[in-house]
């Protein structure tokens, strides 16, 4: 690996571009799991210089504050409740600008390397609505004057709160605080997608929260934070974590031992499901954010709560280190510094403080009501509300175009860049192009629900190799203007859009969706559409199948046994 350059496979391309799909996946895999994605040092010093100017930014933005005393004054202010609305604001801002989740190249935006606010302050762009045939006046999927505006009052209003004094309850005043919050609810309701980019499930109900009464703030954003953590550690009780974790630690950059990134499966590289040492990784990782937050909400200091904040901070240090794919590097920024100001410097405040029925109504709700409904209807409620977060259990989708048919989208869709294909040809040329995105192939492979989508693969195309396979997220990146690992945004209702404006004839353009695994189910939906035709298959996977193949499905076969659908997922339209 160069500063400049990626660490590319060892292969003959003209020999790879021959063999069949799930062939070309094979060596692709095998040097994931030895190199990770290969990111060139300077992608990485990218990322890190980025997530400094977003720390910096944020401390001057708030010591800017009238009445703080500036950033000479540091120590007296850090843990200040309008020091911590001001960062939860500024974090939102920076979110909804793109700067932050899923930018940059390892989600799929090489030039430019942001997508997000390029696309949605563009009249023109693909907007998908969460329920258009619903909720009126936001039916249509193109983004029109209106949808800018309101995307740049949420940017407007999110300014203004970040230039505010504190008022006489030392937070911030309620009607700037209100005025983001409904223009960011507004918007959402046009485009879900700008609205989970804002990260609504966290960002966006701590702005609820903030209309409180100043007294109720500390225990509910106790309680909001705990939740988080609960909820992401509930998410990881499946067989999908530990591929996860196998994954990340082939992809860390911090891990350069080829001998550890290899112990974390059974026998590269033959064998490439996750190891012992995988699965133990991910089970104590489980435990971990179950326990400590446990710890945090019932100790009231000492040693207990600093022992528990000295793991929760390096837990989320080493979330950093490993530089996921999707990039959440500034939301654990925020996690570290939440845990410090909420369980560190008010570690007295307990949860049981919280006295107003209305704020815990809302917290009932949105933190048990959404993921439980998320976790039993999948298709109904995204990941991120979910709170299924990075473990694996994402919906996801194959892209199939037809050889020389993906051109019409790149021509067809406005957009604020090219097709990633093209951004990466521009940088490497393009058969270094086909080998970096099906590199990422082979990252999605590698998961479980990869090789359910390799094995669903021959049921959609018959011949794979007549087709350009490219993975929904990137796609989603490119039509969208931000992908984060929410096969919703790149499902039928997407696939719609573009077949409006594109018009691919029957076959020329099919896709694989896979839902992600209800908490009471061993299996998942699938659905398999045509842009001009429709569904033209759907039904189920078995989980435990999928996490007993290899990523390229040797042994039992090249495709994968489907059953019907689940009669609750059968519905499903995402």
């Amino acid at each position: 690996m160069g500063f400049r350059t990626p660490r590319l496979a060892d292969l003959d391309v003209g020999e790879w571009r021959s063999l069949p799909y799930l062939d070309r996946i094979r060596p692709l895999a095998l040097h994931w799991v030895d190199h990770g994605f290969g990111t060139p040092g300077a992608v990485h010093l990218l990322y890190a210089a980025k997530t400094a100017v977003y720390a910096a930014g944020g401390l001057a933005v708030v010591a800017a504050t009238p009445g703080l005393g500036g950033l000479a004054h540091l120590g007296s202010w850090w843990a200040a409740p309008v020091a911590y609305q001001k960062l939860a604001v500024w974090t939102l801002l920076w979110e909804v600008l793109g700067l932050g989740c899923g930018s940059g190249p390892l989600s799929s935006h090489f030039v430019p390397p942001v997508g997000a606010f390029l696309h949605w302050a563009r009249p023109g762009t693909v907007r998908l609505p969460p329920w258009p045939g619903r909720v009126p006046f936001t039916g249509g999927t193109r983004r029109g004057a209106a949808d800018v505006l309101l995307y740049a009052a949420v940017a407007a209003a999110a300014v203004w709160l970040l230039c505010s004094p504190a008022g006489r309850d030392g937070m911030l005043p309620r009607v700037p605080v209100a005025a983001l919050a409904a223009a960011l609810a507004l918007l959402g309701l046009r485009d879900r997608t700008v609205f989970l980019a804002a990260r609504g499930e966290h960002h966006g109900l701590a702005l609820v929260l903030f209309l409180f009464p100043a007294a109720d703030l500390v225990p509910a954003l106790k309680l909001l934070m705990a939740a988080l953590w609960w909820g992401a550690a509930t998410s990881k009780l499946n067989r999908h974590f530990p591929f996860v974790v196998a994954v990340m630690v082939s992809n860390s950059p911090l891990q350069r031992w080829r001998r550890v990134k290899r112990a974390f499966y059974r026998h590269p590289p033959d064998d490439l499901r996750p190891s012992r040492t995988a699965v133990l990784a991910a089970h104590t990782g489980t435990a971990v954010e179950y326990a400590v937050p446990l710890v945090l909400l019932l100790s009231r200091g000492g040693t207990a709560t600093a022992a528990a904040l000295a793991v929760i901070v390096l837990f989320h240090l080493h979330i950093l280190s490993t530089v996921p794919m999707g990039v959440p590097l500034e939301w654990n920024v925020f996690f570290v510094y939440s845990a410090l100001v909420l369980f560190g410097r008010y570690a007295a405040v307990g949860p049981t403080a919280l006295h107003s029925p209305l704020p815990a109504a809302v917290l009932l709700v949105c933190l048990v009501g959404v993921p439980v409904l998320g976790n039993l209807r999948p298709d109904l409620v995204s990941f991120l509300p979910s709170m299924r977060y990075y473990a694996g259990n994402w919906p996801t989708s194959l892209w199939c175009f037809r050889r020389g048919a993906e051109g019409r989208l790149d021509a067809g869709v406005a957009k604020a860049a090219a097709l990633p294909v093209d951004q990466v040809a521009a940088l490497y040329g393009r058969e270094n192009a086909e080998l970096l995105l099906h590199l990422g192939l082979a990252w999605r492979s590698l998961h479980s629900h990869g090789r359910a989508l390799n094995g669903l693969l021959p049921r959609a195309v018959g011949d794979p190799d007549a087709y350009d396979v490219r993975d929904g997220e990137t796609v989603a990146g490119a039509v969208l203007g931000w992908n984060f690992g929410d096969g919703h945004l790149h499902g039928e209702q997407l696939l719609r859009a573009v077949q409006e404006r594109c018009g691919f004839a029957p076959g020329e353009l099919r896709v694989v969706a896979l839902e992600s695994q209800p908490v009471h189910r061993r299996c998942q939906h699938y659905r398999i559409l045509d842009a001009a035709d429709g569904t033209v298959e759907e039904g189920c996977v078995d989980v435990a199948d999928m996490t007993g193949r290899q990523p390229w499905l040797d042994g039992p076969g090249s495709t994968v046994p489907v059953r019907p659908a689940c009669p609750a997922a059968a519905g499903a339209r995402g």
